[in-house]
């Protein structure tokens, strides 16, 4: 089973991809791929549900954010040696904690907006 939310941006529906790889309308089945709906018996609801049922979305529309309803973004840093070593530093001894503004969220083909002035980008 495979999950995601498509449209605008703000607009996201909650979908589901059938076998063939078309994108199926979950919104009569969920209000969104996010919260509850993520958990044991909402994940279990969707595995009974039949892709081939459920409204076919047409066109092609943007893929959205994985889930929706972030609360925190919450972040780990040099999480692994290789990119410690390309950022040319040491190995932490704690993993590195950081948050990120949650709209910094966005869909796997939307641009990355990068801060007037910024420098040092990641």
């Amino acid at each position: 089973m495979k999950l995601l939310r498509y449209g605008y941006p703000g607009q996201e529906k909650p979908g589901m991809l059938d076998a063939e790889g078309n994108i199926r309308d979950l919104s009569d089945a969920v209000t969104d791929i996010a919260g509850p709906v993520l958990g044991d018996a909402g994940l279990e609801a969707l595995r009974a549900l039949d892709p081939a049922q459920l409204p076919l979305v047409t066109g092609d529309p943007r893929i959205g954010p994985c889930v929706g309803g972030v609360g925190k973004f919450v972040c780990i840093g040099l999480n692994y040696a290789d990119h410690a070593a390309e950022s040319g530093m040491d190995l932490p001894d704690e993993p590195i904690v950081f948050f990120k503004a949650t709209s910094a969220i966005c869909g796997p083909n939307d641009g990355v907006e990068i801060p007037r002035g910024s420098v040092k980008t990641d």
